[in-house]
């Protein structure tokens, strides 16, 4: 297959394209490099610098490059801190980004996309595991552009014939298995490099906001999912609309469960570093347990997450941390 990814130097996206070009698709990358990284894509990816906001641009790509089959689309801002303090910034990027996307594979005759979603679509959850069908109200902007976006892809669907699949995704983490390619995010926000930050002598210790939640040792239950295991669900979604699929959304998720505790607590184990601690207030609007129901994905896609325990993804984290400790940066 020949596949469009967008936003193919970031995080998940950069994890996504290794797996393609392993399976040996033939991958195209368009990244404006806002937050990704050149070095994050993979050599035999044909890579466009650009942004998805200029038409012109990707009207360019879509035209230099015949015989698409599918889009997956990574594109966007995704701190949820800085969508409450620059909400417009996230409306640009990511609703103003896609739109445009979508009218040029409109114009060009692209008819299937595979889009990166977020948990944040669901807000504070009304029950645990989180189902598809549950409520969706985001809490903060950055949920609120990613639902705008799967409402956007709907409806062009009705008008245009275009077939999406959305995943709602919870914590991603891990890197990939050769420690080429990993998690490198300036500020950092997510738990496990956080943590890892402290045997790399980034910083002293790790703060724990709030144990007093109504989880096992009162800390917040998070569901951890390797970055390999979403790569892998982004390319079945594809062979699900290459099969004449249904648009459709899924959660991507293991569907246990860790607490903040626990994972400190694994990191110590694999690193060796007796890591402190350190209690801090609750942080507003933190629920005390996000955990997904994956079963659909299970059942409609075949999806199965294979690198579920928390020492692997912990594990697979410290190699390209403790390697990379500053990201792509002067190593």
């Amino acid at each position: 297959m020949k596949i469009l990814v967008l936003g193919g130097a970031g995080y998940i996206g950069s994890h996504t394209v290794y797996e393609l070009v392993d399976r040996g698709h033939e991958v195209l990358v368009i990244d404006n490099l806002e937050t990704g990284h050149i070095e994050a894509v993979h050599p035999d990816a044909k890579f466009y610098r650009g942004d998805l906001r200029d038409r012109a641009f990707v009207d360019s790509v879509l035209s230099a490059e015949q015989g698409i089959d599918a889009v997956i689309h990574f594109a966007a801002n995704s701190l949820v801190g800085e969508s409450m303090t620059d909400p417009l910034k996230y409306y640009d990027n990511n609703l103003c980004g896609t739109k445009v996307l979508l009218e040029s594979m409109v114009a060009h005759g692209l008819d299937k996309i595979v889009f990166s979603s977020t948990a944040a679509t669901y807000g504070e959850p009304e029950k645990v595991p989180i189902e598809e069908t549950d409520r969706t109200e985001p809490t903060n902007t950055y949920g609120e552009t990613k639902l705008s976006m799967e409402k956007m892809f709907k409806w062009v669907g009705r008008a245009h014939g275009l077939r999406f699949v959305s995943l709602r995704y919870f914590n991603a983490c891990g890197a990939h298995k050769s420690g080429k390619i990993g998690e490198a995010h300036s500020p950092e926000t997510h738990l496990i490099p956080l943590i890892l930050q402290v045997p790399n002598g980034k910083r002293e210790s790790i703060s724990i906001f709030g144990d007093d939640y109504d989880t096992k040792d009162g800390t917040c239950v998070r569901d951890y999912i390797h970055v390999t295991d979403l790569a892998a669900a982004h390319i079945l979604a594809v062979d699900h609309l290459m099969q004449g699929g249904e648009s459709d959304i899924f959660n991507l998720g293991n569907g246990v469960g860790f607490t903040v505790k626990e994972v400190i607590e694994t990191a110590r184990r694999v690193t060796g570093d007796p890591i402190p601690a350190v209690m801090a207030a609750r942080r507003a609007g933190d629920p005390a347990k996000l955990i997904a129901s994956s079963e659909k994905a299970k059942r409609v896609l075949g999806w199965r997450p294979e690198h579920d325990s928390l020492s692997e993804i912990i594990e697979s984290a410290w190699n390209w941390h403790k390697n990379h400790p500053d990201g792509y940066g002067k190593q």
